[in-house]
């Protein structure tokens, strides 16, 4: 299979705002903001349009470690080392309603894609899922026996992956809480992992400098890449689902094409660790931070034709390899090829035995994007828009009501200690 004809990616913009090392970056839904969380503690909503001014959001008490757009774009959900949990409304004011998460640092937070459920993973060993809009925890999943990472959703809500110093990275399904797989081939620990866009597959970064790709249908290694000479400590699907970028302790971004299983780029930007890495929604831009407290947009410059195709998913053909992938940090545009025989999407590849009703709609994608008007689609967005900031209200007046009832119920404490001392 020939590859598109592509232009080298471009540096497109350079923020500079954070004052101690870059944690984690996320687009929203319509590329017009991009949020960052940094060691400094502070949130930073970045506008990609000229002349526009960055908003800084404090509150969180330690590091920010992570942040994650809600599926609209109207809320931001930010974990941090002070064990917290905040939702955000990503606008001027920066208001925020926050809860205790976990019992130590929260490493991960992650929307499901209807933007009902939220799920965070920490160095508490534990990956928890909360509703979104009451911040009430749902449930917990405590099989890890190290740091937990990392921990997403699949595109289809059903089910959870998670990545942890423990050397695994685990499969869960959401509607049982039962841990579906454990893979363990990583030789050290796993910092990162995500699905690709189909559902069909995922990947994992790890310390040991390497990318695995496994297919979780049939928990299959499908690639194996040692590209970097350090950490590998983020990653993310271009939407197409046909490029994945890493980003190392080396200093260095590196995309790769999956249907081919080659480097086609290696990005050289940060002084130091890039230390995160995401593409936009629609993979036109992608941005990544790092210890040097930069925050870089690229335009990806990929072919046209792939941002046409981004939601029309299916199984991907990725090639395969049990072998490793020799570095390459010379230039730009590193090729290396690897042998094409990998799974070919017209397989009716069977899933894990007794996970037929969870793993159904992984087997079956749409071959052709479903059209809606435009303007349907916009007044949806809108309506959801709406819905996420009204509950956000209703969450923030919650929690003042209940600050309220607690100050009330200790005035009551207080007046009925001072009767009690008060002789008759």
């Amino acid at each position: 299979m020939a590859a598109p004809n592509l232009e080298d990616p471009s540096l497109e913009r350079h923020f500079k705002g954070h004052r101690d090392a870059v944690t984690c970056v996320d687009f929203s839904l319509s590329t017009k903001q991009l949020a960052s969380g940094s060691m400094d503690s502070c949130l930073m909503i970045w506008h990609m349009k000229p002349q526009s001014r960055a908003y800084r959001f404090t509150g969180h008490k330690d590091a920010v470690m992570c942040v994650n757009f809600s599926p609209s774009g109207h809320l931001l959900a930010s974990g941090s080392r002070d064990k917290t949990v905040r939702i955000w409304v990503p606008n001027v004011k920066g208001e925020s309603t926050v809860f205790r998460a976990h019992t130590a640092t929260v490493r991960s937070v992650h929307f499901c894609s209807d933007g009902q459920s939220l799920v965070t993973a920490s160095d508490d060993k534990t990956v928890k899922v909360w509703s979104t809009h009451r911040q009430r925890f749902l449930f917990s999943l405590s099989q890890h026996i190290n740091w937990v990472r990392c921990a997403k959703f699949s595109p289809d809500g059903r089910l959870i992956v998670s990545s942890s110093d423990d050397k695994t990275v685990k499969l869960w399904d959401k509607t049982s809480r039962e841990c579906v797989h454990s893979y363990c081939e990583h030789g050290s620990f796993v910092t990162y992992v995500d699905f690709h866009p189909s559902g069909t597959c995922i990947a994992a970064a790890g310390m040991d400098n390497t990318v695995k790709v496994w297919d979780v249908r049939i928990h299959r290694l499908l690639q194996h890449y040692q590209l970097h000479s350090a950490a590998v400590n983020a990653l993310s699907f271009h939407p197409s689902g046909n490029y994945l970028i890493t980003a190392s302790s080396d200093s260095t971004l590196k995309i790769l094409d999956l249907m081919e299983g080659r480097l086609l780029y290696t990005l050289h930007g940060h002084q130091g660790p890039a230390t995160t890495v995401a593409f936009s929604r629609t993979g036109e831009y992608f941005a990544s931070g790092g210890s040097d407290e930069q925050v870089m947009v690229w335009k990806s410059n990929f072919d046209s034709a792939v941002y046409g195709a981004v939601k029309a998913q299916r199984p991907p053909s990725l090639a395969s390899s049990s072998g490793n992938l020799a570095p390459g940090s010379t230039s730009l545009a590193v090729p290396v090829k690897m042998p094409a025989v990998g799974v070919c999407p017209e397989m009716d590849l069977p899933g894990p035995p007794g996970r037929e009703n969870s793993l159904e709609s992984m087997q079956s994608q749409p071959q052709e994007p479903v059209s809606m008007p435009q303007a349907l689609t916009s007044t949806l967005e809108h309506i959801v828009g709406q819905l996420d900031v009204l509950t956000q209200t209703v969450a923030i007046l919650e929690q003042r009501l209940t600050l309220t009832e607690d100050k009330l119920k200790k005035c009551l404490e207080n007046q009925q200690l001072i009767m009690q001392r008060t002789p008759p």
